[in-house]
């Protein structure tokens, strides 16, 4: 077991579309992600914590002309999304081994064109609230490197962490442009592409209403 963990751990460290932000690559990324890693200068839309791949992957499918980065800590999940890219030969789709705390290292300002959140930790406990990926901290960052108007993307299954994120964007003077608390049942549907990660799988089958909604970067 120890074997095939450090044969996967491997994988990663030597993956050709994961980018480790410790690493000399990592450190690299602000100054040369345009002409070594997309080699275009095509809009970027950013998936934080992706888990093991789909947004990011079949959003390519869909937009092969846009750019996507998936971004998670958890090494293991960024092996899936990474092996998926290489057999079906994506092109414009990288992975960023990193804290979300630390997208401003990597990305400058005003620079992205869309963030998605999909289905992330909803830290329900209140001594978790700033680990919450719509806290107001975090917003600040999305603020920084998004583009003027650039848009946000929140899907979830969890009430309660809807509407902490529907007040916190609101509160920080963002504009809520559209949202609904049952996905399935909303012309927003179609925005969704018929996507659903590996837990939101799960979800629909246990018959949780998924919330959603599209906020935009304001200045």
């Amino acid at each position: 077991m120890a074997r095939k963990k450090d044969e996967r751990h491997k994988q990663v460290n030597n993956s050709h579309y994961i980018i480790q932000t410790w690493t000399s690559q990592g450190e690299n990324i602000r100054w040369n992600r345009q002409q070594s890693f997309f080699k275009n200068n095509n809009p970027i839309t950013l998936e934080l914590a992706c888990g093991r791949w789909e947004y990011s992957v079949w959003l390519w499918n869909l937009s092969p002309q846009q750019n996507f980065i998936g971004i998670d800590i958890k090494w293991e999940r960024l092996r899936h999304g990474a092996e998926i890219t290489k057999e079906q030969w994506l092109k414009n789709v990288w992975f960023l081994r990193s804290k979300i705390h630390f997208l401003q290292d990597f990305f400058e300002t005003n620079e992205i064109d869309e963030i998605r959140i999909v289905h992330p930790d909803p830290r329900s406990k209140w001594v978790d609230e700033r680990r919450r990926l719509s806290h107001q901290r975090f917003l600040d960052i999305y603020k920084d490197i998004l583009k003027p108007n650039g848009i946000l993307r929140l899907k979830t299954d969890d009430a309660n962490l809807f509407f902490y994120s529907y007040r916190s964007l609101q509160n920080a003077g963002r504009t809520i442009h559209d949202y609904t608390r049952d996905l399935y049942n909303s012309p927003l549907l179609v925005d969704h592409h018929g996507i659903k990660t590996h837990y939101e799988q799960k979800f629909v089958q246990e018959w949780r209403t998924i919330h959603y909604l599209i906020a935009e970067n304001t200045k």
